[in-house]
């Protein structure tokens, strides 16, 4: 995960640690707080004002509480998240019962409920100050914008419901700024403070010093400033309205920011609470958090899987689509494998747990999608870096907006209306927000899809690849060999060789042979079963014999026929020219003396490759196949799926080499696949994408990870990292482009501090909203 520009390099023999920062109100609260933190020696660390989290490497010699006092002396408060729980071991036979229960012991998820309900509650007292204030403040605003409103004294009733406002209602900024000031910084508090007690103060001053509280006084409103008479002008509506505004932007933005997290806690609440053991043949009802491997547990139909394991009784079909956006549920049978969280939709199922804790795909999930919305873009360090220097600019231009009027002789009143505009409009709120939530929406959409992305800086990535290397076996193909094609001898009924074929090929191990009888089981359906063979042989290199059903029968290479005397006749030859143009393996079948069908076996093409290779084509991507297959075999499967680049018969370590010299042609290369070897290819790539169903290592060194073995989920993972980083770009744009733009328009005067106001709360909204609808990709 990438680290802030400014931080070094982590030691090898570093720690890494997640803390809960409380008290961030703006995107300079996270450039303050990440910025001592990385002050401190043998210290990395990103804080991420969406998440309110920052993670840290730390080297030895420090501790946590360390990382703790500095965060509470820069002002805030630091709460250590709970590392996972180390997972426990078996201390007896797991076959029996316990004499006496473990201690319990939290589940690795209890800190993330603990914030949860902490976030809970602060959005209800949220809540709560946005209602009072705005049942207080709309009597304020509406007398003060319509003077037939106004009637004798109507100032001392709005000074009556707008103090609470300003006094309980804004005591959040008022709180925050007073801290900061301590620590000797400012922060967007700092503005809204500033702005709101500006006015108060001097509506205070007006009504009881100056002629505006007289009875009969009236009031006009303008969206510009106002040149009246200074000790007749009192500015309650800009206090409580721009409060009012404000909380209800947080409140609004606070809720978004939930909504965006909201993917990534239902993956990690995904998993089942408990689990039926198996303990001496009998049952035993156990919190799943208490599995140990081997541990063997029972699935009754409609219940969650508990772990990830093995099937070892029974077969069924799991709904994998909570982890995989599959909706088609997997047939499972002894020996499969199952994961954790995917629901059993058939029959029951006995299952040996073989991963537990944060081991398990789940947890591996999990913990990637929340790394990928820890991280920051190249686009937000340069937002971070403008929002910590933003507020002592902004606190000076508005002293300089003031100084300026009053030189010209506008008047004291015009002067303090277009210093209190800028002072409350330039909040860089939204530039604090506008990639990480982008991210939080797209890496959690992602997540439901079965998409994972590692970090930020993938999504970059996306955007530039060009060209996209495709491993065959395993990602184009199934990666095992099925029984395509047969054809038959003039006279011979297909069933009977795939009968007597399937039957002798099923006494072999050879995989070959293993397709030919599993599709000669599935092509004759209907329950048949094959016949058991007398007299079987197995004849190395070349293929079996037997008796079956009377008949002396022959399967194997057409050399096995050569060898026997047994002529080919011309339509079975023709089969076996045609089987080795399409890169299949021809298996021929004879029987009592006489040739009688050719069998084409090969890798077959997944169902949705070629529509995905025309998906990827259409993003504007150059697909190339990768093998270490034949040329024939890959020239086929290329023509099937609609490739025109082949790099066949490539070794596992030249797969590296055939990606270097893609992008020595000037390409930006992503690489797809599934297995051990192409791990250093996929980790070479500009761009990796491992199959969630191939090896542990091929994940590792990818940067996405399809947790579908489909190859279509590549066109959607790169359609939704783009979609991602342009609304980042977007909210980026925006987020800029409005303090740019409103800045100028305050300081000339040219916008009441109430409207600057709802327009600065509604600019954090509009980028948290613009994000959300990333929770409509498909």
């Amino acid at each position: 995960m990438a680290s802030t520009a400014a931080a070094g390099a982590p030691a090898a023999d570093a720690s890494e640690a997640e803390l809960m920062i409380g008290g961030m109100t703006c995107a300079s609260c996270a450039a303050r707080v990440e910025k001592k933190l990385n002050r401190m020696d043998g210290v990395t660390a990103t804080v991420n004002y969406a998440t309110e989290k920052a993670r840290v490497t730390f080297t030895e010699g420090l501790e946590l509480s360390d990382l703790v006092a500095t965060v509470e002396r820069t002002g805030y408060t630091a709460r250590p998240l709970a590392p996972p729980r180390p997972d426990p071991e078996p201390e007896q036979d797991p076959e029996q019962e316990p004499a006496q229960a473990p201690a319990p012991t939290p589940p690795p998820d209890a800190s993330t409920d603990a914030a949860e309900a902490e976030q809970a509650a602060s959005l209800a007292a949220l809540r709560q100050r946005v209602v009072v204030s705005a049942v207080l403040s709309v009597p304020v605003v509406l007398l003060a914008m319509v003077p037939a409103l106004q009637f004798d004294s109507w100032q001392w009733l709005s000074l009556t419901l707008a103090a609470p406002v300003v006094i309980w209602g804004g005591l959040p900024f008022h709180r925050a700024t007073w801290t900061n000031l301590r620590h000797g910084a400012a922060t967007m508090d700092t503005l809204v403070s500033m702005g709101t007690l500006a006015a108060f103060g001097w509506s205070l001053w007006a009504l009881f010093l100056g002629d505006a509280g007289m009875p009969g006084m009236r009031h006009g409103f303008g969206l510009t400033v106002s040149r009246a008479d200074a000790s007749s002008t009192i500015y309650l509506e800009v206090a409580a309205g721009v409060i009012t505004f404000i909380l209800l932007g947080r409140y609004l933005e606070a809720r978004a920011k939930r909504k965006s997290g909201a993917a990534l806690r239902a993956l990690m609440h995904l998993g089942a609470k408990d689990v039926a053991v198996l303990r001496g043949g009998t049952e035993v009802r156990v919190p799943a958090d208490r599995l140990v491997i081997g541990d063997r547990f029972v699935v009754r139909p409609g219940e969650k899987i508990a772990t990830d394991g093995r099937v070892v009784e029974g077969s069924s079909a799991v709904d994998a689509s909570i982890l995989t956006g599959e909706s088609v549920p997997v047939e499972v049978a002894v020996g499969d494998s199952v994961t954790g969280a995917t629901i059993n939709a058939g029959g029951r199922l006995v299952v040996e747990a073989t991963r537990i804790g944060s081991d398990t795909q789940l947890a591996r999930m999990a913990r990637l999608v929340e790394d990928a919305q820890n991280g920051k873009a190249a686009a937000q360090r340069l937002a971070d870096r403008i929002s910590a220097v933003f507020v002592p600019i902004v606190i000076a231009l508005s002293l300089g907006t003031l100084g300026f009027w009053l030189g010209s002789g506008a008047g004291l009143t015009a002067a303090f209306t277009a210093a209190v505009a800028v002072l409350i409009i330039a909040c860089p709120c939204a530039l604090g927000l506008a990639t990480p939530t982008a991210l939080m929406v797209g890496t959690g959409r992602g997540a439901q899809l079965g998409i994972l992305i590692k970090g930020p800086e993938v999504l970059e990535t996306t955007r530039r690849v060009d060209t996209i290397v495709l491993d065959k076996t395993g990602t184009v193909t199934t990666g095992k060999m099925t029984l395509l094609t047969i054809h038959t001898a003039d006279g011979t009924n297909e069933n009977d060789v795939l009968r007597l074929a399937g039957a002798l090929e099923h006494s072999s191990e050879h995989p070959i042979a293993q397709a030919v009888a599993a599709g000669a089981a599935e092509r004759l359906g209907n329950g048949t079963t094959l016949p058991t063979p007398e007299d079987f042989a197995n004849i190395p290199g070349l293929g079996v014999q037997g008796l079956v059903d009377g008949h002396t029968v022959l399967v194997g290479r057409p050399r096995l026929l050569a060898d026997a005397g047994i002529a080919l006749p011309p339509e079975l030859a023709g089969a076996l020219a045609e089987a080795g143009e399409q890169g299949r393996t021809a298996v021929v079948v004879a029987w009592d003396g006489a040739a009688r069908g050719v069998l084409g076996v090969a890798d077959a093409v997944k169902d949705g490759s070629a529509a995905a290779v025309a998906q990827l084509r259409a993003l504007g991507l150059r697909p190339v196949l990768l093998t270490g297959d034949n040329r024939a075999v890959a020239e086929a499967v290329a023509r099937e799926v609609g490739i025109d680049e082949v790099h066949a018969e490539v070794l596992p370590e030249e797969k590296v080499d055939v990606v270097k010299r893609l992008q020595a042609e000037g390409r930006s290369v992503a690489m797809v696949g599934d297995g051990v070897n192409d791990a250093a290819a996929l980790a070479t790539a500009d761009l990796g994408l491992a199959m969630g169903t191939g090896t542990d290592a091929a994940i590792e060194a990818s940067d996405l990870t399809l947790v579908r073995g489909d190859l279509k989920v590549t066109a959607d993972a790169i359609r939704l990292s783009r979609r991602t980083l342009s609304t980042i770009r977007g909210n980026l744009v925006w987020a800029f482009g409005y303090n740019v733009a409103a800045l100028p328009l305050a300081a000339s005067g040219l916008l009441n501090p109430m409207i600057a106001g709802a327009a600065m709360a509604f600019s954090s909204v509009f980028v948290v909203t613009n994000s959300l609808r990333l929770r409509a990709f498909t």
